[in-house]
């Protein structure tokens, strides 16, 4: 099965893909991507042959709708975008997998929706606040295209394949980085730290050694009651999402264990 409509959130229209049948698992991609990430990246691939995958453009994202003011990217109705997006399948309860930005959402579905979800996949994030990261984000969304472009191309190192590398100058041609500019400009002082004791679903946190994340997101496994936490040794943050071949077999094995209740 596969299908390609949106969802309405409070007049925000949420575009998503549904592959094939199965428990259902969300796939929540990072900042300036899109859904089609999972499928380029090969996740889609592996993890369709036992799940329903719901595929997201997050707001500001791909076919999605793209506010132009900062407080329409306030976590909260990031949730609620997921959220409606199950309803509109008719799904009462799914597995998350979230990288980066998409890690940041999981943070926030344990504190808005967490009776949503069977179990919480967060790659590449920590919980705490990011008081620097306007900033920097500001500074790479600000730049020219070519500049742009340089800096991703350095990010993927030599995960920069051909089909890699045509897939982000179309997506960079694509991006509305005007709508991409007002979702980091939101409040980014939030923490979610309060919410980890109360993380009682099977959680699993992934991160590079390599990352900036990596240390808060140590740390937060602490805190988690059902947490599992994974490592990866020289891996940045985006070496880890290139590396399917090291973190796929770590999903897939915390799927099978958690199930479906």
């Amino acid at each position: 099965m596969k299908t390609m409509p949106y969802a309405n959130n409070q007049g925000v229209r949420i575009h998503y893909e549904v592959e094939s049948n199965g428990p259902s698992l969300v796939l929540q991609h990072g900042l300036s991507e899109t859904h089609e990430t999972w499928s380029i990246g090969s996740y889609v691939e592996s993890l369709k042959k036992d799940y329903m995958l719901i595929l997201m453009d997050a707001r500001g994202h791909g076919a999605s709708d793209k506010p132009y003011d900062p407080k329409a990217y306030m976590m909260k109705l990031m949730v609620t975008d997921i959220i409606t997006v199950l309803d509109d399948l008719n799904v009462s309860k799914a597995h998350f997998l979230g990288y980066s930005m998409g890690g940041w959402i999981g943070f926030g579905i344990a504190k808005y929706a967490p009776q949503r979800f069977h179990s919480l996949i967060i790659s590449s994030m920590h919980p705490y606040a990011k008081p620097n990261e306007p900033e920097q984000s500001l500074q790479w969304l600000k730049l020219d295209m070519s500049a742009k472009l340089a800096l991703a191309e350095k990010w993927l190192g030599a995960g920069m394949t051909p089909e890699w590398k045509a897939w982000v100058h179309a997506r960079f041609a694509a991006n509305d980085w005007e709508a991409l500019i007002a979702l980091v400009s939101r409040d980014w002082a939030c923490s979610f730290d309060n919410v980890l004791p109360k993380m009682t679903m099977p959680v699993l946190l992934l991160v590079g050694e390599s990352d900036s994340y990596y240390a808060g997101a140590r740390e937060c496994v602490k805190s988690i009651p059902n947490a599992t936490f994974v490592s990866f040794p020289g891996l940045d943050h985006t070496g880890t999402f290139l590396r399917k071949d090291l973190v796929l077999p770590h999903i897939i094995k915390f799927l099978k264990k958690v199930g479906q209740p």
